[in-house]
């Protein structure tokens, strides 16, 4: 677990969290069974997948959702009443969590995570959990797609200045969960044991007398460590020369500068050129790293222009998920007094899945990722034939014969996480080895193959039944 910078209370929430709770509390449902499930309507950056994200950090923040003295005043003041004021001073969570893995790839419309709980409780949680979730799991899935683009080399996450406030420190987690070899994050380094890395600055340069000075200087004091910014003055004709007379300096000492690092102008046309300039001076084991507004879309039209880059620097697009402002990651009741219970929409797309379910992967005869399935609690998965689309329902793929795995497993209970979380490297793992199985064309970035998520025929037959009775009441 991290060594969070600011301990969250139960004051992170929606106030209409706290009126339907204190509403909740006066019409005697505080004890009431709820089960709600988190999910997401749509892929963002029109991709074809999402990558799970926040878990970790949302467990632990769970632990120290409470209402102390000094919260139990202000919202006396904030006009809710004593006696559910007194409830909440000895709040705390004590329901179920269930959830994929932290890096699991997954997809619109399926349970990732399910809260079983006391109405209260799931309900006054809502906000926190749609807080970190849906901005770690936009992040790491942002990550991801730069590490596809970048065709295995490496890149840093250089995000903190331009993130969003206190949001960058997650956004450094998700980026590693997503990919990212380092951070220049120092923060997020300590509080998550995170790679972290940096260089220098334009000041750098800019407050010693000459560019080569200023390089000269740097190497000494870091000899083991260097890369240098060369596009301060002329790239060219200044920047890589000036590289090139440290380099050899360095050499002589039994050293070795680490890189240049390009920070403007065409990066294709610079790179190639500062790629021949330090092979011909024999200094093919620099490598060239470079930064500057890069997101997955430019790197990989670097990569197609054959731009002899080595790794990349991305800052604002990476931290902020550009061009996606947030993920449509919803909480919704599927299970109230232990009744299955569903919203429906005028769009058959938005009407939700009711009851208890559990979501299993199908696998085909290679090992590949073939279908997600959600079925019902009860169900046995081997005696599911079938999976159907879940508004088209005439369509249909058989996966009985199919092995499978259950994503969803106990993570939190009793007040207690289930068992140890991984770290953001290791959920990396993860997502690489998952990747492996998710077939090609789930992972291009133009309009990439869609991949279905179907429901059990219990589960279509539940949810259709529900909308015929809810219809016939007020009809």
């Amino acid at each position: 677990m991290a060594v969070q910078p600011v301990r969250i209370s139960g004051l992170y929430t929606d106030f209409y969290e706290l009126s339907m709770a204190q509403g909740y509390f006066y019409a005697g449902k505080q004890k009431e069974k709820a089960v709600f499930d988190y999910f997401f309507r749509t892929n963002p950056y029109q991709g074809g997948f999402l990558v799970f994200a926040g878990l970790a950090d949302f467990l632990e923040q769970l632990q120290s959702f409470r209402y102390d003295t000094e919260a139990i005043l202000y919202l006396k003041k904030l006009g809710l009443k004593q006696e559910f004021l007194d409830y909440l001073i000895g709040f705390s969570f004590k329901g179920k969590v269930l959830s994929v893995r932290e890096g699991e790839l997954v997809f619109p419309n399926e349970p990732i995570v399910r809260i079983e709980a006391d109405l209260i409780e799931a309900q006054l949680i809502e906000t926190m959990l749609l807080n970190i979730l849906n901005f770690q799991s936009l992040i790491a899935t942002k990550a991801f797609r730069v590490k596809l683009a970048a065709n295995g080399k490496l890149f840093t996450d250089f995000g903190l200045r331009r993130s969003h406030g206190f949001g960058g420190l997650q956004a450094s987690r998700a980026a590693i969960i997503g990919g990212a070899a380092s951070t220049s994050n120092v923060q997020a380094g300590f509080m998550y044991d995170l790679p972290v890395s940096g260089t220098m600055a334009h000041s750098w340069i800019q407050s010693f007398e000459s560019e080569l000075v200023a390089f000269r200087t740097y190497a000494q004091i870091n000899p083991k460590n260097s890369v240098l910014l060369v596009d301060t003055y002329d790239t060219l004709r200044s920047g890589v020369p000036n590289a090139i007379i440290v380099a050899k300096e360095m050499a002589l000492n039994g050293d070795s500068l680490i890189a240049i690092r390009l920070d403007s102008g065409d990066l294709a046309y610079l790179s190639k050129k500062a790629r021949k300039l330090l092979d011909k001076e024999g200094l093919s084991e620099v490598k060239i790293f470079v930064s500057n507004q890069l997101n997955e879309h430019v790197i990989k039209s670097l990569e197609d222009q054959g731009a002899p880059i080595d790794g990349f620097g991305i800052g604002t697009e990476l931290v902020t998920g550009k061009p996606d402002a947030s993920l449509d990651g919803v909480y919704k009741l599927c299970s109230s007094a232990g009744k299955p219970s569903m919203k429906i929409s005028e769009n058959i797309e938005k009407n939700t899945l009711p009851g208890m379910k559990m979501v299993w992967r199908f696998f085909d005869e290679e090992d590949n990722i073939f279908r997600d399935g959600i079925l019902l609690e009860e169900e046995i998965p081997g005696d599911c034939q079938w999976l159907h689309h879940p508004t088209q329902p005439d369509k249909k793929t058989q996966v009985c014969k199919l092995k499978r795995e259950q994503l969803l497993q106990p993570v939190y209970e009793n007040g207690e996480v289930c068992h140890p979380m991984p770290s953001p490297a290791t959920c990396h793992e993860y997502l690489t080895m998952r990747s492996a199985q998710l077939p090609e064309e789930h992972k291009r970035f133009i309009m990439p193959h869609i991949f279905k998520v179907g429901i059990s025929e219990k589960l279509l037959n539940l949810r259709n039944d529900l909308v015929k009775r809810y219809k016939e009441s007020y009809e």
